[in-house]
């Protein structure tokens, strides 16, 4: 017997599998309205379906939103599930509740975003965020070629919380356009004064269209504008066109969901690092799967508790040394 169950968006979200499984999972995402996390929900369902396992679904009511991650993770510790895929909203502030989580014997595996420290949870799919970032650092500095030495950036973040993948991202930009780093782990340290200032975006169109204004106010000649999310990237581009500014810009950006792919096809964002969502889900429940089956955590080639889940750079802008797909190519590869 199959059954769907729906409530709030702080209980559970959806629960799927056999009504009498041996084995049950959580899937605790940031939010459940960014597109990213529908994807990776969709394959999350799909996966636990197929291998028998009974998978509750959480979201946070907006990314940043610790207190209904905790909430969530507590009633899966209690609800004595297998297993808990999360994609951390604070990578550091939710370790307590994780750390429960494991003790009480549950799999903890990070999807997408690296708690802080990594070995909080048991293993993590992801992208190298770092990379995805250095990938459209690199293709912005040498679509400007001589004048990405008279740049000016805008850098569109997640939010002060200080997660990874927000870090990982920029600095990844940063470092592939050519700024020198001063620490990895901060945001908006740098004093290269090509950049104009950072702003939070919350990963959403209307943070980003706000983060935009903001940031021209500051300087009204910006002309690069990297993005955490293709969400955030609608949002700027929307400013920036409501400024009469949207020519001569280039938008970069994360994710490579189809939306974002056809926002490349159309011009709006000139580059986009993919990621694979359902790749990272599929992967957890298999996770899950094994470990309730023998006991045995997951452990890659290397003896690592990261696995790089990929990226590929999605432009119809392509350069010379820096490998990319198509929007055309994108497009039959967005998130599948």
């Amino acid at each position: 017997m199959k059954k769907l169950i729906t409530t709030s968006a702080f209980a559970t979200i959806a629960m799927v599998g056999s009504a009498y499984a041996e084995t049950t999972a959580c899937l605790i995402t940031k939010t459940d309205t960014n597109p990213f996390f529908v994807k990776m929900k969709e394959g999350a369902t799909a996966a636990a379906e197929e291998a028998g396992i009974e998978l509750s679904a959480f979201a946070g009511k907006y990314d940043g939103d610790v207190e209904t991650q905790v909430a969530a993770v507590e009633s899966c510790i209690a609800a004595g599930a297998k297993g808990i895929l999360i994609t951390p909203t604070d990578s550091r502030a939710l370790v307590p509740v994780i750390t429960q989580a494991r003790d009480a014997g549950a799999l903890v595996i990070a999807l997408d975003t690296q708690f802080e420290p990594a070995d909080a949870a048991d293993a993590t799919f992801a992208t190298d965020n770092f990379k995805a970032g250095e990938l459209i650092g690199q293709w912005a500095a040498a679509t400007l070629g001589d004048q990405a030495a008279n740049a000016k950036i805008a850098l569109l973040d997640l939010n002060a919380s200080e997660v990874s993948v927000d870090y990982q991202r920029d600095q990844g930009f940063l470092t592939g356009f050519g700024i020198d780093v001063k620490d990895p782990k901060d945001i908006g340290d740098e004093d290269d004064p090509r950049i104009v200032g950072n702003d939070v975006t919350d990963g959403s169109p209307d943070g980003g269209r706000t983060a935009m204004e903001n940031l021209l106010q500051v300087d009204p000649d910006i002309n690069v504008v990297y993005t955490i999310n293709e969400p955030a990237a609608a949002g700027a581009y929307e400013a920036l066109k409501a400024a009469g500014k949207e020519e001569g810009v280039l938008i970069v950006s994360v994710d490579g969901g189809c939306p974002g792919v056809k926002d490349v096809e159309a011009g709006i964002i000139g580059a986009t690092s993919m990621q694979f969502p359902l790749l990272m889900a599929s992967k957890g429940i298999e996770a899950i799967k094994n470990f309730a089956e023998t006991g045995a955590k997951p452990e890659n080639t290397e003896g690592l508790d990261f696995y790089n889940t990929g990226v590929e750079l999605i432009t119809d802008q392509p350069v010379d040394g820096i490998p990319s797909l198509s929007s055309a190519d994108g497009l039959g590869k967005c998130w599948g």
